[in-house]
Formats: structure tokens, C-alpha cells, sequence
């Protein structure tokens, strides 16, 4: 009793009740994208909990008894564990392949009766907790290849099967660990690699090789000039023309993967961030029905449950990778900006909770924490108004879905049970 008096005391309830506003926002609107004005939906209706709505509020739950669970347990279990729970998940994303169901393509799913869990969800988590228990092992330092290598190792296999399964969306997902790797000492060179490279991407998009090989050399040409005198030395130049012409051979490259290596539909979802305008009857139908379904909400909204594009099922997958289209209807611009804040407040706490560990290993996990919810928050708005291409990942605690639900109320909890027992962890930077 007085160690749960204790938790309770501790737990930073800034960030529960941010995630209770989060969950009980996210079914109603759920509620809101399955809600038919000629046949209304009840709780305590026959086949209410058929509807995904209904569904919902079974896995919210089961939810709060996970929560319930979390805390209960000895903080030392998620540290002590961390490599076990990793090597179990990564168990469970090879068991997919022998017992895994295909759901709309993706051979990612584990069938439990009438529900479905995806333990592809589940391995972000743990490849947190993985991260955070080496980089926090003493003398590990990621400045070394050496340690750089075992963190790319623990990082790269998880996605590896999820791309396998052929889910694409959630496998991009681990990329969010670069913010983690660069808060704990991760040479800058590569994340700025890393955003060289999305630049680059984007920009083969855009443009022909040749145009890219031509804006290269110009550009390499002014670095080289404004180099100072004495830093224009042979080897530096060749090494700025070197890494120019990098690019621009990846630059090339580029449009040889996006025709011979991605699969068709991934293809046309590329040209449709590109081309708005392009397949809008298949590809771009849902960015272009999503765009109409948020544009017509204007500045606060149609009213709750009186969105014209939600309830004539316009949008497709509307309850899932695009809720935030009802919140645009429905609650209009205002609500949207509603939304995006409490997501941002919620980011910005939970890094605050990080900075204030004495344990590193709380810390990382803490990193680890928002570079999953920030990942899934700016890609999946951001794929909702047609700012990034259609992958397929829920908005955390928003989203319909089970698996989504329960991995990121256990990753969250799991940071929160840490960081209630922070004054009882020794400081091991």
C-alpha cells in the first residue's frame, strides 16, 4: 500500500491526464467516423461493440490494466529486462511469417479471436528499452564506430523483418531513433547525412539527374571559393568534388529504386506527393478527399457528428490512418490547432521528464519515447494534408487499432513508472 501511495504521489500527472485527454478525444472521434445519423450507434445498442467504436472502448480497456500493471511493477524489471523483452519481439516478428495473417497486404498480423494484435507495433517499444540499456552500459561511447555499429545492429534488424512482412510504414518509423542517438553524443555528421539525403531524395523527385548533377558542381564550385585561402588545399577540394558527385550518383539512383524496386502502389503514392492531381480516383483519392474533408470544416468546424465527408464514408480508412480528417471537419481549424497543441505539450513534457533523469538509461528511454510519438504525430498529419507521402501509421492514442493503442500506452507508462522512482536511481553518466 505505501509503495502505491508513493508511485501515485510521483507520477507525473501533467502527462497522464495529457494522455486521458488524448485517448478520450481520439474516440470520439472514432465514434464520430463510424456514426450513421439514420441508424445511431449506442452504447449498450446490439452490435454496438462490433463497430470499431465500439471495439475501441474494449481495447481502452484492457488498456487502463496494462497501466494498472506497469505501475505495479518494480521500475528495476524494464532495465534489468530490456534485452529480453527485444529478443521476445524480435521472436514474435519471425513468428509472424509461420502464424501471421495478411491484412490489406501486410502479413504482419497475429489473429486472437475477433481482434488482431501487430507485434510490429510492440518492437518500437523495445528497441527503446534495447537502445537505452546499451548506450547507457558504462564505457560505451557513441563517438567509436565500434558502438556506433552495435546501436545501427539493434536499430536495423526490427525493420528489416517488419519490410519483410511487407509493412512499409511502421519499418520507417525506427529512423525517429536518430534524435535519440544525437541527444547522447552521436557525431553530427550523421544526422546531417541523414537529412542530406531526405533533401537529396526529394529533390531526384523534382528534378532529372542531369539538373542535379549541374546544380552540384555550382554549388561545389561556390564552396570551394569562398573557402579561405589557405584551406584550399588539393585534398579538400577533391574531397568537396568527391562528395558532390556522391549525390549526385545516389541523386541517379534514385529514380532507378523508385521504377525497379518499389512495388507499384508505393510508386504512385510518391508521384501523388509530388503531383496532387496524379490517379485521383485510386492513388490520390484519399490525400485529395482528406484535403476536402479538412478544408471544408473551416475556422471551427461543422459540429460534432455533423460532418458531411465523414458520414458518406468519402475518406477511406478514416477511423484509422485518417482520424485526423474528422477532427479538420468536424472541429475545424480550431480544433485541428487544438490537437496539434495538446500533441506538442505532450512532446515537450515528455522531455522535460527525460532531461530531469539521474539515470541514463532513463534519459535515453525518455529520447526514445518522443522520437516515436513525434514520428508517428508529424507524418501522419503530415500525410493528411498532403505534405508526406501515404504510409500507413496511426496518430498515437487517436488512431482505431488495438496494437497502436496498447504499444504507445506501455511505451509512455513504462517512461512514467521510471521517472516516478527517479530520486531512488544512482546517477551513472
Amino acid at each position: 500500500m505505501a509503495r502505491q501511495e508513493k508511485i501515485s504521489k510521483n507520477l507525473d500527472w501533467i502527462t497522464v491526464l495529457l494522455f486521458i485527454v488524448c485517448v478520450i478525444m481520439g474516440w470520439a472521434n472514432i465514434y464520430a467516423a463510424i456514426y450513421n445519423p439514420e441508424n445511431p450507434m449506442w452504447i449498450g445498442d446490439a452490435g454496438f461493440f462490433d463497430t470499431n467504436a465500439g471495439k475501441q472502448l474494449i481495447w481502452i480497456g484492457t488498456t487502463v490494466l496494462l497501466i494498472i500493471a506497469i505501475l505495479v511493477i518494480d521500475y528495476r524489471f524494464y532495465e534489468t529486462t530490456a534485452f529480453f523483452i527485444y529478443g521476445f519481439f524480435i521472436f514474435m516478428l519471425i513468428s509472424v511469417f509461420v502464424i501471421g495473417a495478411e491484412i490489406k497486404g501486410s502479413h504482419s498480423w497475429i489473429r486472437i479471436g475477433g481482434f488482431q494484435i501487430q507485434p510490429a507495433e510492440f518492437a518500437k517499444m523495445a528497441t527503446a528499452l534495447a537502445l537505452a540499456k546499451y548506450v547507457s552500459t558504462p564505457m560505451v561511447n557513441l563517438s567509436r564506430f565500434k558502438d556506433q555499429f552495435n546501436v545501427a545492429l539493434i536499430i536495423l534488424i526490427p525493420p528489416i523483418l517488419i519490410l519483410l512482412s511487407h509493412e512499409t510504414g511502421v519499418a520507417l518509423v525506427f529512423a525517429s531513433f536518430m534524435v535519440l542517438l544525437y541527444r547522447e553524443g552521436l557525431p553530427g555528421v550523421y544526422p546531417a547525412s541523414f537529412l542530406s539525403i531526405i533533401i537529396l531524395f526529394v529533390l531526384s523527385l523534382i528534378y532529372s539527374s542531369s539538373q542535379i548533377f549541374i546544380g552540384l558542381a555550382v554549388l561545389s564550385g561556390l564552396i570551394i571559393w569562398i573557402l579561405p585561402r589557405y584551406e584550399r588545399k588539393t585534398r579538400n577540394i577533391l574531397m568537396i568534388i568527391g562528395v558532390a558527385f556522391a549525390m549526385g550518383v545516389f541523386a541517379t539512383g534514385v529514380d532507378w529504386a523508385i521504377n525497379n524496386v518499389l512495388q507499384e502502389h508505393q510508386r504512385n503514392r510518391i508521384k501523388v506527393l509530388i503531383d496532387p492531381d496524379f490517379d485521383r480516383k485510386r492513388t490520390g483519392y484519399n490525400v485529395r478527399q482528406a484535403k476536402i474533408a479538412i478544408g471544408s470544416g473551416g475556422l471551427i468546424g461543422k459540429g460534432y457528428l455533423q460532418g458531411t465527408q465523414t458520414k458518406f464514408d468519402f475518406v477511406p480508412e478514416q477511423s484509422t490512418d485518417f482520424i485526423f480528417c474528422t477532427v479538420g471537419e468536424e472541429e475545424g481549424f480550431a480544433g485541428s490547432l487544438l490537437v496539434v497543441g495538446l500533441f506538442l505539450s505532450l512532446l515537450l513534457r515528455v522531455i522535460y521528464l527525460a532531461e530531469r533523469q539521474k539515470s541514463r538509461f532513463a534519459r535515453v528511454y525518455g529520447y526514445g519515447v518522443v522520437s516515436i510519438l513525434f514520428f508517428h504525430f508529424m507524418v501522419n498529419i503530415g500525410m493528411t494534408i498532403g505534405l508526406m507521402p501515404v504510409i500507413g501509421i496511426p496518430l498515437p492514442f487517436f488512431s482505431y487499432g488495438g496494437s497502436s493503442l496498447w504499444s504507445f500506452s506501455i511505451l509512455l507508462f513504462i517512461f512514467l513508472k521510471i521517472d516516478a522512482h527517479r530520486s531512488q536511481v544512482l546517477s551513472r553518466w
